[in-house]
């Protein structure tokens, strides 16, 4: 990683972006500066895609302040959404022999944990399918959930794209150093906060396995892409592409996998790289 920009590098032919602590400010806005910025991405033909731990049913508060539709890298890899159409293309799940195995393993090495699964349908508000669901001991880790309450059987009864472990008290990081060791491999295993929650996705479901394919069908070479982030759910993505930049406000190991830094979310360090080409 330096902090030093390549400003003689030739212009992306894929953007791609981190939501929370990356393209949102820190009032979860997209400012004026940013939006102008991805306007002119799009308006020069280079495709805008957002990459995030997000389920696709939370990406359209950000298209109705960006004013544009992008395809999107939805529950850390595991789903490509159609914005515009609101269409879920694809999603890569845990299977329930591989929850439950999961929820014994977190019940077990993290005591008083809560579990939560994310699902999705065809749609982003399909609602033949309960999109996410928690047990009675799930602590939620941000305000307004929409959850649907189940038992702690019933919630690992459904293949889901997304299993969520809350540990109110503890720290994301400290949580994955416990389990870590103990999953042998059966799932993927990230945080995009430090607020006690870590995430499980299918084996080699990450934002990098997404933005891929996404890529692939673009027909856009991994290294022609730049990619912004900035916590360890991004790391793959951003040791993928032919340019990561991790947010001034990064974790540290977005930090070390980036190729650069830009300034904070608050300070519109998308815009401020991206301004380099447009």
């Amino acid at each position: 990683m330096t902090n030093a920009p390549n400003t003689t590098r030739l212009a992306p032919r894929l953007v791609a972006s981190d939501v929370d602590g990356t393209l949102l400010d820190q009032h979860e806005r997209v400012t004026e500066r940013t939006k102008r910025a991805v306007s002119a991405v799009v308006a020069d033909g280079v495709p805008f895609v957002l990459s995030t731990g997000r389920p696709p049913r939370w990406i359209h508060p950000v298209v109705d302040q960006l004013g544009y539709a992008p395809m999107s890298v939805c529950a850390n890899g595991a789903v490509i959404y159609d914005a515009a159409n609101d269409r879920v293309l694809s999603a890569e799940t845990l299977s329930v022999e591989t929850l439950q195995w999961l929820a014994d393993v977190a019940y077990r090495a993290l005591p008083g944990c809560g579990l939560a699964a994310e699902r999705v349908g065809r749609t982003a508000h399909d609602s033949a399918t309960p999109q996410f669901v928690s047990s009675p001991g799930y602590e939620h880790a941000w305000l307004n959930p929409d959850n649907v309450e189940m038992t702690e059987d019933d919630v690992v009864d459904v293949p889901a794209v997304k299993l969520l472990i809350r540990l109110s008290g503890s720290t994301s990081g400290h949580m994955a150093d416990i389990l870590s060791p103990l999953i042998s491999g059966r799932a993927d295993l990230t945080f995009s906060t430090d607020n006690g929650l870590i995430e499980l996705s299918a084996p080699g479901i990450t934002k990098a396995s997404g933005l891929a394919k996404v890529a692939e069908t673009l027909s856009v070479d991994v290294k022609d892409i730049v990619a912004f982030g900035d916590m360890p759910n991004d790391v793959p993505m951003l040791s993928m592409v032919g340019l990561g930049v991790a947010m001034g406000n990064a974790h540290p190991a977005a930090v070390a996998a980036a190729n650069e830094v830009t300034v904070t979310n608050a300070e519109d360090g998308v815009a401020q790289v991206l301004e380099r080409w447009w």
